[in-house]
Protein backbone atom coordinates (compact mmCIF):
# COMPACT_ATOMS: atom_id res chain seq x y z
CA UNK A 1 0.00 0.00 0.00
CA UNK A 2 1.02 3.88 -0.92
CA UNK A 3 0.38 6.41 0.56
CA UNK A 4 -0.41 9.60 -1.62
CA UNK A 5 0.30 12.78 1.10
CA UNK A 6 -1.83 15.32 -1.36
CA UNK A 7 -0.50 19.00 -1.40
CA UNK A 8 -3.34 20.64 -3.82
CA UNK A 9 -1.59 19.61 -6.54
CA UNK A 10 -3.88 19.77 -9.74
CA UNK A 11 -1.73 16.75 -11.07
CA UNK A 12 -2.43 14.03 -7.61
CA UNK A 13 -5.13 12.27 -9.96
CA UNK A 14 -2.33 11.34 -12.39
CA UNK A 15 0.17 10.08 -9.10
CA UNK A 16 -3.20 7.65 -8.55
CA UNK A 17 -3.62 7.07 -12.00
CA UNK A 18 0.05 5.53 -11.79
CA UNK A 19 0.21 3.82 -8.68
CA UNK A 20 -2.90 2.29 -9.23
CA UNK A 21 -1.22 0.28 -12.16
CA UNK A 22 1.26 -1.09 -9.79
CA UNK A 23 -0.26 -1.72 -6.22
CA UNK A 24 -3.21 -0.48 -4.06
CA UNK A 25 -2.88 3.35 -2.64
CA UNK A 26 -4.73 5.61 -0.53
CA UNK A 27 -4.58 9.70 -0.46
CA UNK A 28 -4.77 11.99 2.50
CA UNK A 29 -4.32 15.73 2.39
CA UNK A 30 -1.03 16.31 3.69
CA UNK A 31 -2.39 18.76 6.61
CA UNK A 32 -4.70 15.92 7.73
CA UNK A 33 -1.83 13.47 7.96
CA UNK A 34 -0.51 12.12 11.18
CA UNK A 35 2.04 9.18 11.86
CA UNK A 36 -0.30 6.98 12.33
CA UNK A 37 -1.34 6.72 9.02
CA UNK A 38 1.85 5.30 7.93
CA UNK A 39 0.80 2.38 9.95
CA UNK A 40 0.48 -0.67 7.24
CA UNK A 41 1.75 1.32 4.56
CA UNK A 42 5.10 0.61 2.01
CA UNK A 43 5.68 4.00 0.88
CA UNK A 44 4.74 7.57 0.52
CA UNK A 45 4.47 9.67 -1.89
CA UNK A 46 4.09 13.77 -1.48
CA UNK A 47 2.90 15.52 -4.34
CA UNK A 48 3.55 19.03 -5.57
CA UNK A 49 0.94 21.87 -4.89
CA UNK A 50 0.37 25.25 -5.89
CA UNK A 51 2.62 27.04 -3.49
CA UNK A 52 5.51 29.02 -3.85
CA UNK A 53 8.72 27.83 -0.60
CA UNK A 54 10.00 31.08 -1.47
CA UNK A 55 6.78 33.53 -0.69
CA UNK A 56 4.16 31.48 1.59
CA UNK A 57 4.30 30.18 4.98
CA UNK A 58 4.97 26.63 4.17
CA UNK A 59 5.91 25.36 8.13
CA UNK A 60 2.25 23.75 8.57
CA UNK A 61 3.55 21.15 5.81
CA UNK A 62 7.03 21.10 6.89
CA UNK A 63 5.43 19.99 10.49
CA UNK A 64 3.47 17.13 8.74
CA UNK A 65 7.04 16.06 8.03
CA UNK A 66 8.92 16.13 10.90
CA UNK A 67 9.02 12.05 11.11
CA UNK A 68 10.89 12.14 7.97
CA UNK A 69 14.04 11.99 9.81
CA UNK A 70 12.74 9.00 12.75
CA UNK A 71 10.53 6.85 10.36
CA UNK A 72 12.35 5.18 7.49
CA UNK A 73 9.41 5.04 5.51
CA UNK A 74 10.53 4.87 1.52
CA UNK A 75 9.54 8.18 0.21
CA UNK A 76 9.35 9.68 -2.97
CA UNK A 77 8.58 14.09 -3.15
CA UNK A 78 7.26 15.52 -6.36
CA UNK A 79 8.17 19.04 -7.16
CA UNK A 80 6.82 20.77 -4.27
CA UNK A 81 6.93 17.42 -2.24
CA UNK A 82 10.66 17.34 -3.41
CA UNK A 83 11.11 20.82 -1.97
CA UNK A 84 9.28 20.16 1.46
CA UNK A 85 11.98 16.78 1.96
CA UNK A 86 15.01 19.02 0.80
CA UNK A 87 13.87 21.84 3.29
CA UNK A 88 13.28 19.15 6.47
CA UNK A 89 16.99 17.81 6.08
CA UNK A 90 18.18 21.33 5.65
CA UNK A 91 17.91 22.76 1.62
CA UNK A 92 17.30 26.09 0.94
CA UNK A 93 14.57 27.41 -1.50
CA UNK A 94 14.88 30.04 -4.00
CA UNK A 95 13.83 31.63 -6.83
CA UNK A 96 14.79 30.82 -10.90
CA UNK A 97 13.60 30.87 -14.57
CA UNK A 98 9.96 29.49 -15.11
CA UNK A 99 10.10 26.17 -16.16
CA UNK A 100 6.46 24.72 -17.67
CA UNK A 101 7.93 22.17 -20.49
CA UNK A 102 9.45 19.47 -21.25
CA UNK A 103 12.90 18.96 -20.07
CA UNK A 104 15.94 16.92 -20.58
CA UNK A 105 17.31 15.41 -17.64
CA UNK A 106 20.70 14.08 -17.34
CA UNK A 107 21.30 11.60 -14.65
CA UNK A 108 25.07 11.23 -13.61
CA UNK A 109 24.44 8.67 -10.46
CA UNK A 110 23.84 5.24 -10.28
CA UNK A 111 20.23 5.11 -8.59
CA UNK A 112 17.52 2.83 -7.92
CA UNK A 113 14.76 5.21 -8.50
CA UNK A 114 15.76 5.49 -12.32
CA UNK A 115 16.77 2.10 -12.62
CA UNK A 116 15.69 1.07 -16.67
CA UNK A 117 16.02 4.60 -17.84
CA UNK A 118 18.67 6.11 -20.21
CA UNK A 119 21.18 8.27 -18.95
CA UNK A 120 19.29 11.16 -20.72
CA UNK A 121 15.44 11.35 -20.59
CA UNK A 122 12.74 13.65 -20.98
CA UNK A 123 10.41 15.04 -17.83
CA UNK A 124 7.80 18.02 -18.04
CA UNK A 125 8.59 20.66 -15.66
CA UNK A 126 6.29 22.90 -13.67
CA UNK A 127 8.23 25.12 -11.48
CA UNK A 128 9.65 28.32 -10.66
CA UNK A 129 11.77 27.55 -7.35
CA UNK A 130 14.65 25.22 -6.73
CA UNK A 131 16.25 23.75 -3.90
CA UNK A 132 19.99 23.12 -2.54
CA UNK A 133 21.18 19.76 -1.77
CA UNK A 134 20.35 19.12 1.69
CA UNK A 135 23.15 17.18 4.26
CA UNK A 136 23.33 13.39 3.21
CA UNK A 137 21.96 13.73 0.28
CA UNK A 138 23.19 12.92 -3.09
CA UNK A 139 22.34 15.11 -6.47
CA UNK A 140 21.63 12.30 -8.73
CA UNK A 141 20.60 13.84 -12.16
CA UNK A 142 20.42 17.46 -13.32
CA UNK A 143 19.19 19.76 -16.45
CA UNK A 144 20.10 22.87 -18.20
CA UNK A 145 17.33 24.82 -16.24
CA UNK A 146 18.03 22.98 -12.85
CA UNK A 147 20.46 21.68 -11.02
CA UNK A 148 18.81 19.40 -8.26
CA UNK A 149 16.32 17.48 -10.75
CA UNK A 150 16.63 14.43 -8.76
CA UNK A 151 18.25 13.51 -5.52
CA UNK A 152 18.52 10.87 -2.68
CA UNK A 153 19.56 10.39 0.45
CA UNK A 154 22.67 8.46 1.17
CA UNK A 155 21.53 6.09 2.93
CA UNK A 156 17.63 6.01 3.50
CA UNK A 157 15.25 5.42 0.87
CA UNK A 158 14.19 8.95 0.55
CA UNK A 159 14.21 10.41 -2.63
CA UNK A 160 13.36 13.77 -4.70
CA UNK A 161 12.04 14.64 -8.24
CA UNK A 162 11.61 18.43 -9.35
CA UNK A 163 10.13 17.49 -12.35
CA UNK A 164 6.53 15.50 -12.39
CA UNK A 165 6.65 12.10 -13.44
CA UNK A 166 2.90 11.94 -13.52
CA UNK A 167 2.91 13.61 -16.39
CA UNK A 168 5.94 12.39 -18.30
CA UNK A 169 4.32 9.34 -20.06
CA UNK A 170 6.31 6.01 -20.11
CA UNK A 171 9.58 7.34 -18.54
CA UNK A 172 7.15 8.54 -15.75
CA UNK A 173 5.81 5.23 -15.41
CA UNK A 174 9.20 3.49 -15.07
CA UNK A 175 9.96 5.92 -11.82
CA UNK A 176 6.44 4.89 -10.13
CA UNK A 177 7.08 1.31 -10.95
CA UNK A 178 10.55 1.29 -9.90
CA UNK A 179 9.62 3.70 -6.30
CA UNK A 180 7.15 0.78 -5.38
CA UNK A 181 9.41 -2.10 -5.73
CA UNK A 182 11.90 0.24 -3.27
CA UNK A 183 8.69 0.40 -1.06
CA UNK A 184 7.35 -3.20 -1.55
CA UNK A 185 10.71 -4.50 -0.76
CA UNK A 186 11.39 -2.60 2.69
CA UNK A 187 9.78 -3.76 6.11
CA UNK A 188 7.05 -2.69 6.54
CA UNK A 189 5.88 -0.50 9.79
CA UNK A 190 3.35 -1.72 12.12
Amino acid sequence: MILILDCGSSKTPFIESMVDEFCDFTTIPILDFEETSLSNVNGVIISGAPLLITEQDISPYLAKLKWLKTIHMPTLGICFGHQLIGITFGAFGQKMRKDRDLQVIEAFEDSLLLDKLPTEFEMIEDHCETISIPQHFKLVASSDACVNEVMEHQTLPIYGVQFHPEVSGNYGRIIFDNFIKIALNQPKID
